[in-house]
């Protein structure tokens, strides 16, 4: 009976310790981020990191670009409807095809793809390149606001988290 109760005594403090490590790992990388703070949220927020390895961690971010990049086309439609000016209907439309033709349809599924094969290059290459679509989208505007600058910003942030985790691969 003694030895039942050591064994699930030990097994709890494993356990405890795998969890211990796991948030350690999160932290440990978020800290080699531009943004430790978005890092630490985004990955926090979702389930899987308590499991994940470096990799997975970075899929995770990777997730939350195309999140992120799918609620940016829904927003823009959402203002493309509202028969907005010509310069800024130009720039939604430009921001349009940036967001699903290259992040969506292009960046996110081949860093995806590449992380699950293996190849952080390639994987930062498509973050890195999905940054580059949304500061594109932002500079759209021909001289004026971007009713979507949060947005972009959002993605370029989290473009940037990921590619620093996927250097990490390197």
């Amino acid at each position: 009976m003694r030895s039942s109760i050591f064994l699930v005594c030990v097994m709890c403090l494993s356990l405890t310790q795998i969890q211990i490590s796991m948030a350690d790992l999160v932290d440990d990388t978020c800290k080699q981020t531009p943004n430790n703070d978005l890092c630490v949220s985004t990955l926090h927020a979702d389930p899987r990191s308590a499991t994940a390895d470096v990799a997975g961690l970075a899929i995770i971010v990777v997730d939350a670009i195309k999140a992120k990049a799918t609620a940016t086309v829904a927003q823009i439609n959402t203002l493309l409807g509202s028969s907005p000016d010509p310069k800024t209907k130009n720039g939604l439309d430009s921001c349009l095809k940036k967001y699903s033709n290259a992040i969506l349809n292009a960046d996110i599924p081949s860093a995806l793809e590449a992380l699950q094969k293996n190849n952080p290059k390639f994987a930062e290459q498509g973050t890195n390149d999905a940054a580059n679509e949304a500061n594109s989208c932002e500079r759209s505007f021909a001289g004026g606001a971007s009713p979507i600058s949060s947005f972009n910003k959002s993605v370029t942030d989290l473009s940037n988290v990921a590619s620093a985790i996927i250097k990490l691969l390197l």
